[in-house]
């Protein structure tokens, strides 16, 4: 056994065989086997349809009209106040024909069976201004809601567009890393027939196949990027599983409607979380004044209407009425009055303070959004004309290294930085789009 291990050992170890291995030629990059394509998704949505769903199914969409439902509900509580309350009673008794008295001892007997009805009514004349006050801080309250619904709504479309552009956004590296493989296969070709005809060293035929091996892990990145993506926009729109981003027709920057400061005056005076923090102070300031009408007296009206009958008939019996006018004044209540006048107080001085700065920070919003939207715009127009510079340094060089002008070192450096400019491009684009939806978000409405 450790002779033939050795004999072996010295047979790998021989000059020819090794000069054999060193020139046995590597497969082809055309050869070898391709990336597997993943599963695609088999939903594919618009963005129209992404954000039409999305709406449906978000739950704090849902929480935010729940929250309007309720206070219109308590808005119209708060005008029955003004209305006068009116309930109706019955009630029958049955008892034993024959009675004992428990001072006599003696037994009687007779029908005691009764039987009745009644109708009352009670309305409060005057409440202090409470009922006023109640009414204004309902309707600010339902304001409120609605504006904080409309904010929720924006807030929910933002979640959906970020996550399909980012889908898309992932689509489009998977195309700049598909083209830069058919570059570095071509180039790695190239490497090789020059290698065989001795116009280029092993060091080209490496640097060629290395390069080919970062375009293919770029592909895999983008591929990975592109299946979250497609996740988390399925769990936005309600859907079990990834789903596809259908591409758009347009994505150059698009002029706004007004000028900078028209738009900014707009937004800061008109957007939802503005109209929310407004309407949250008009309800603090009309609880004030519903804690001050505990110092005013109530005078309230009541009314009742009773019938009272032996048989269980509606002919005869008897009647009586009863009108009621009374007023109450609490003079001490423990300081109760005063606690609920400072607690009210508190909580309109906490809403202006919020609305002050929910405007400061929505001004600071709308001034970052706009810089933000110039940058990109800048940076789209920069990356196109690097695209364009970067195709034809790659043509240029290309030729060159056909005609053994160049390196394949100085090629490969080129299509470097043509990569580098078709990324940039597709992130400036979708870094427009988002930087656009989030000012729209602000805004509450598209732009």
């Amino acid at each position: 056994m450790t002779a033939l291990a050795l004999g072996l050992l010295g047979w790998v170890s021989a000059p020819g065989v090794v000069l054999a291995q060193q020139a046995a030629p590597a497969a082809s990059p055309s050869q070898r086997p391709e990336l597997a394509e993943p599963k695609r998704p088999s939903v594919s949505v618009t963005l129209e349809e992404a954000i039409t769903r999305a709406l449906k199914t978000n739950p704090q969409v849902a929480q935010a009209a729940g929250t309007v439902t309720n206070s219109e509900a308590a808005e119209r509580s708060a005008f029955g106040a003004y209305l006068p309350s009116l309930s109706a009673n019955a009630s029958g008794s049955l008892a034993s024909s024959e009675r004992l008295d428990p001072e006599t001892g003696a037994v009687s007997s007779g029908s005691n069976d009764t039987y009745s009805a009644g109708l009352s009514a009670s309305w409060d004349v005057f409440t202090g201004g409470e009922r006023g006050a109640n009414q204004r801080q309902t309707k600010a309250q339902s304001s409120a809601a609605e504006a904080q619904l409309t904010a929720q709504r924006a807030t929910a479309i933002l979640d959906v567009e970020r996550s399909f552009y980012e889908v898309l956004r992932a689509q489009g590296l998977e195309e700049v890393a598909r083209s830069r493989i058919e570059r570095a296969k071509q180039n790695a070709e190239a490497a090789e027939r020059r290698l065989s005809v001795g116009s280029a060293t092993r060091s080209d035929v490496l640097r060629s196949r290395l390069d080919l091996t970062t375009a293919r892990e770029s592909l895999l990145t983008a591929q990975t990027q592109r299946t979250s993506a497609s996740l988390a926009l399925g769990r936005l729109i309600g859907e079990d599983g990834p789903v596809d981003a259908k591409p758009l027709d347009n994505l150059e920057p698009k002029p706004l409607a007004l000028t900078e400061e028209a738009l900014v005056n707009e937004i800061v005076a008109r957007a939802p979380s503005v109209l929310s923090a407004e309407a949250n102070l008009r309800a603090s300031e009309a609880g004030v004044g519903a804690a001050k009408s505990a110092y005013l007296p109530r005078v309230g009206l009541s009314a009742g209407y009773n019938w009272f009958n032996d048989d269980p008939a509606f002919t005869g019996g008897r009647t009586s009425w009863s009108v009621r006018l009374g007023l109450s004044y609490p003079i001490f209540d423990g300081f109760l009055r005063e606690e609920r006048v400072v607690r009210a107080r508190t909580a309109a001085s906490v809403s202006q303070t919020q609305l002050a700065d929910t405007r400061r920070s929505v001004s600071a919003g709308v001034g970052q959004s706009l810089s933000q939207l110039h940058l990109t715009e800048e940076r789209i127009t920069f990356a196109k004309q690097s695209v364009e510079v970067a195709e034809e340094d790659v043509k240029v060089q290309t030729e060159r290294y056909r005609l053994g002008a160049t390196t394949i070192l100085e090629l490969l450096t080129s299509q470097e930085s043509l990569v580098q400019a078709q990324t940039d491009l597709v992130a400036a684009r979708f870094d427009y789009q988002i930087a656009r939806a989030e000012l729209e978000a602000l805004a509450g409405r598209p732009l």
